[in-house]
């Protein structure tokens, strides 16, 4: 390709509202352009990347026997009905709610599978795509971090039982693992909670990144890594758990509603505050939930105890449970019925204050057990940095961030049993399919590889993931030396199958040099002033300071000795 013929409109300076590193550097470079809030054309450079991640994506998918499908992105409303997911608030309506835009395929796979596959002589089935994805996200970040349409790989296994599927999960697990080591992208896997796919078993991939929106806590002694969503929270210890506790008693907080307010006005540490909140089960009966005043309510493991979202609930129905207003709500005096659960460390308060259920009222000297009935108790806490780690009780937690670019789920009979999938055993009984989903993030991934890998300059492609390999930089046109030995070298670096560029436009070399630093390519040679003495200057983008005088009938030979190189090291 000759830069003439490419268009790749590079940008001085970014929009303001790109806030992310990878953001201003793919637009920066003319990798994309934006259409609307979280939706992204690909220009032929960004194309070019998402093209040779896919092939790396498929080789590794081939290579554990998956077969590719194209599976489409409109799906009926009935579909996902059976599954129960039509209510799933990403989802894209169209048509008045006729149809969704597609967000994930279990339910198109399980479909095929159910009227296809009928004898165990069938499976193991290990299937995928690489297809547009659509999520109506409220609020888009980041670029192609977060975005409403995007490009995905998911995949899809069917087995005859839990072993077998458990083998299938660590086969993709394996493959996507190897995929990512060979995208350049250090990266790590993490316990997950399973969301909107469901499943008992679920890992996701993370590329740490300090801008990363996703939260990873780490064990300092094992490396166990779990997203906080999922970290399981070991409760703290009871201070004194011995010490004595007064009376309960009710005192007057006019006005005093949030955590801090309450901490302030009665001097009293959030430690030792009890927050209630009412929620709305999937059941739609309000339900009590306690933690201690300090800490946040996890919402996907809420979500986990009570068996699916639960959204806070609103003023009125608080009213009607607690007898107060939002603010003073709390656990004792509650009605008869009413169903109390609390994360684990809420029984370890003593000497706590809760909501006294009236207005302008609180109660100090409450003691749990005593005061309230013991309640259901569960992990529902966000666990944070400085806890003990649940893989070590000497370990303690820290903090990361990351960019989800990979999840894996072992879903088990989830959808197969919903949707009627299931084959006939060797003994002639009729079972269901066990199922797993995959799914790696293909624009994800490459705006998680420039967040990994960038400078000041611009973006410093990885060798798998570069547009080319190699850019060919004419830096004097008008020179008669000069164009013929830049076409010589282009067109034999070609001949030895290099990926390269021929900068052949009409600009000066300070535009060409801003220009393949902020776009990346891995490998640079300079044909100017040097080939008066016979040689071309050769860099790589990461070093690029540190140039190589080559003599010019050996610049060919010598940069896909280079690029090999670079490809080996991965």
């Amino acid at each position: 390709m000759r830069a003439t013929q490419l268009f790749a409109p590079t940008l001085r300076e970014a929009p303001k509202d790109a806030e992310l590193v990878s953001h201003r550097l793919l637009l920066r470079g003319g990798f994309i352009r934006p259409l609307a809030s979280g939706v992204y054309s690909y220009l032929p450079l960004g194309l070019k990347v998402l093209g040779k991640i896919s092939q790396i994506l498929r080789e590794e998918m081939e290579r554990i026997g998956g077969n590719e499908f194209l599976l489409p992105a409109l799906f009926p409303r009935e579909l996902l009905e059976e599954s129960g997911r039509d209510k799933v608030d990403v989802l894209f309506h169209v048509k008045e709610h006729d149809y969704f835009l597609g967000f994930t395929h279990e339910e198109v796979l399980t479909d095929i599978v159910r009227a296809d596959v009928q004898s165990y002589k069938q499976l193991p089935l290990l299937a995928y795509q690489i297809q547009t994805k659509f999520r109506n996200e409220p609020r888009p970040r980041g670029g192609l971090i977060r975005g409403r349409e995007f490009l995905m790989l998911d995949a899809y296994s069917f087995d005859r039982d839990a072993a077998s599927a458990e083998r299938a999960y660590a086969k993709v697990r394996g493959a996507f693992q190897r995929m990512f080591d060979r995208c350049g992208l250090a990266s790590l896997s993490v316990q997950a909670d399973s969301g909107a796919i469901g499943g008992s078993q679920s890992e996701e991939f993370m590329v740490l990144s300090d801008d990363g929106e996703d939260t990873v806590l780490r064990c300092d002694v094992t490396g166990y890594a779990a997203n906080a969503e999922r970290c399981e929270a070991i409760p703290a210890p009871a201070e004194d758990p011995n010490a004595p506790v007064p009376p309960m008693e009710q005192v007057a907080t006019p006005g005093v509603t949030t955590i801090e307010d309450v901490s302030r006005f009665l001097s009293v540490p959030p430690t030792r505050l009890i927050k209630t909140l009412v929620v709305v089960a999937p059941d739609g009966e309000p339900t009590v939930v306690l933690v201690r005043g300090d800490r946040e309510l996890n919402d996907a493991k809420l979500a986990r105890h009570l068996g699916g979202p639960s959204p806070l609930a609103d003023a009125a129905t608080v009213a009607r449970v607690t007898r107060a207003p939002v603010g003073f709500a709390g656990p004792v005096g509650l009605a008869q019925g009413t169903r109390v659960i609390a994360d684990r460390e809420v029984a370890t308060v003593r000497d706590g204050v809760t909501g006294a259920n009236a207005t302008d009222a609180h109660l100090v000297h409450v003691l749990p057990g005593r005061d309230f009935p013991t309640p259901e108790l569960t992990d529902l806490r966000t666990a944070v940095a400085g806890d003990v780690s649940p893989a070590d009780p000497d370990g303690r937690l820290y903090e990361q961030h990351g960019i989800e670019v990979g999840h894996v789920f072992n879903f088990g009979t989830k959808y197969t049993q919903a949707m009627g999938a299931t084959f006939n055993d060797e003994d002639g009984a009729i079972r269901p399919i066990f199922g797993g989903s995959y799914g790696v993030g293909v624009s994800r991934t490459m705006a998680a590889a420039v967040e990994q890998h960038h400078d000041a300059d611009g973006i410093i492609w990885p060798v798998a993931l570069a547009p080319f390999e190699a850019v060919v930089i004419l830096t004097g046109i008008r020179d008669e030396a000069q164009p013929q030995a830049a076409e010589s070298l282009y067109a034999g670096l070609r001949a030895a199958g290099v990926d390269a560029l021929l900068d052949d436009r009409d600009e000066r070399p300070g535009v060409k040099f801003k220009d393949w630093d902020l776009i990346g390519i891995p490998v640079q040679i300079v044909v100017g002033k040097s080939l008066a003495e016979g040689n071309v200057e050769v860099s790589l983008r990461r070093d690029k300071k540190q140039r190589e005088a080559v003599p010019r009938g050996d610049a060919a030979a010598h940069v896909a000795a280079l690029v090999r190189q670079l490809k080996a090291e991965v």
